[in-house]
């Protein structure tokens, strides 16, 4: 073939859409296509795919290119992922993946059926080793959404007629952001592929390596932000599944230039959606070795099955793991989230905080039953009383469950200083294939 009629095809394929989302992801000038050429039916191939860099990273990415057949999957479009997850798997490096089909091609039948079948075996198999990041930016049906849902992290538009859907009832991006499937949503294109370069610089090439550091910034300030605002780096903080789950925050953040997950209970009781959120964000962390700090202030849980696999995760992940306590920490919740006993490297609090095997106004009675014999208007002051001085985080100190206490303005370097030292942690495991919890 001549070198015009090449330069022609190479032509049409840069001025789809999905070749312009791709030339926007990566550094300029970074993206190399793979198997440019590939035809399917009459056309070309109906997703672009390769690599490049992001800040510098390594990444590779495909774009489902609604230009050409609406992007629908077909066996030369699974062909071209299934090349692309094979080499990220080779190489340890992250897959970021931009959807937008109309559906499959159908008359391709069981060939389509079995690609389909595979690019989702690699996906699994790359899950833990590299990570994976979804971008929704139309709609996503079907073997589709299975595949992007089960990536480490999904952005969807806030596109109302958007639909990541399995199920056949069109579920739309809102309802993906309050059903956990959504970690973020961005307003439009633009703004969606930006929170994925951004996502991208806080995540590992793979299992093996460390996250990239960055310089450290100062916090940003304390003028009524929440405690995490006051301690990691300045505009470090990367909120995560902010749409489910209100009893608990999970965020990607920067510590003294190092990349740390972060879990913030807050207050009363953790909720199902919440346990949920928090359980999946550690066992990624722990995928990653990405240090897990974890801001306790919880009186228990309202859910057994969650709280069970909260629990779970939290002991059986081998990253490091700090707590500190800013509130609250009260039995079960205590144990799960604060408790050197459920794994905890490092334990610290705040002097003011509360650590009680239950509620403090019955475990006053219980452990001082003569306050019974206080006046029904004066049980309550005395109950607090009675916390301050026997359920404190000083007398937790005082037993050995407590590491430390800190004033807030002391944690940030207390945390840096327990960071450097757990740097190292090495932790021998018991020979199986994955728990069931």
């Amino acid at each position: 073939m001549s070198i015009e009629k090449i330069n022609a095809a190479r032509e049409q394929i840069s001025s789809t859409s999905a070749y312009k989302t791709l030339t926007d992801f990566f550094d300029e000038g970074s993206f190399c296509e793979l198997d440019a050429f590939v035809k399917s039916g009459d056309g070309f191939a109906e997703v672009t795919a390769g690599f490049g860099t992001v800040e510098g990273m390594p990444v590779y990415a495909f774009a489902q290119n609604s230009d050409i057949s609406g992007g629908a999957l077909s066996k030369a479009q699974t062909a071209k992922l299934k090349k692309l997850y094979s080499l990220a798997l080779k190489t340890g490096a992250p897959v970021f993946g931009f959807y937008n089909s109309v559906g499959g091609r159908l008359q391709e039948g069981t060939e389509l059926l079995a690609g389909c079948g595979e690019v989702i075996k690699l996906a699994s198999k790359a899950s833990g080793v590299v990570p994976q990041v979804s971008v929704v930016l139309g709609d996503c049906l079907g073997t589709n959404a299975l595949n992007a849902v089960s990536a480490d992290f999904v952005i969807m538009t806030e596109n109302a007629q958007l639909s990541l859907d399995v199920t056949g009832k069109n579920a739309d991006a809102q309802y993906n952001f309050e059903h956990g499937n959504a970690s973020i949503l961005a307003k439009d294109e633009a703004e969606a592929i930006e929170s994925a370069r951004n996502l991208a610089t806080y995540l590992p090439s793979n299992n093996l390596v460390p996250a990239a550091e960055s310089f450290e910034e100062e916090p940003d300030g304390i003028g009524g932000k929440c405690i995490v605002s006051k301690l990691v780096d300045g505009g470090s903080k990367l909120r995560l599944f902010e749409g489910f789950g209100d009893s608990a925050r999970v965020r990607l953040a920067r510590l003294g230039g190092q990349v740390i997950g972060v879990v913030r209970t807050t207050g009363g009781t953790l909720d199902c959606k919440s346990a949920r959120k928090a359980a999946d964000f550690v066992r990624f962390c722990d995928a990653f070795s990405i240090p897990v700090i974890t801001f306790a202030d919880c009186d228990g849980f309202d859910c057994l099955s969650s709280a069970s696999k909260l629990t779970a995760a939290y002991a059986e992940a081998t990253t490091v793991k700090i707590s500190v306590v800013v509130g609250r920490a009260v039995g079960a919740a205590y144990i799960a989230l604060a408790g050197t006993g459920a794994n905890a490297d490092v334990v610290y609090a705040l002097p003011d905080a509360v650590i009680s095997p239950v509620n403090t106004e019955a475990a006053a009675f219980i452990m001082a039953p003569e306050l019974m014999n206080v006046p029904v208007s004066e049980q309550k002051a005395a109950a607090d009383k009675f916390a301050d001085e026997n359920l404190s985080a000083y007398n937790a100190a005082q037993n050995g469950y407590v590491d430390g206490i800190f004033a807030e303005e002391e944690l940030r370097e207390a945390l840096i200083s327990a960071l450097d030292m757990l740097a190292g942690k090495r932790v021998p495991t018991v020979a199986k294939k994955h728990s069931t919890i």
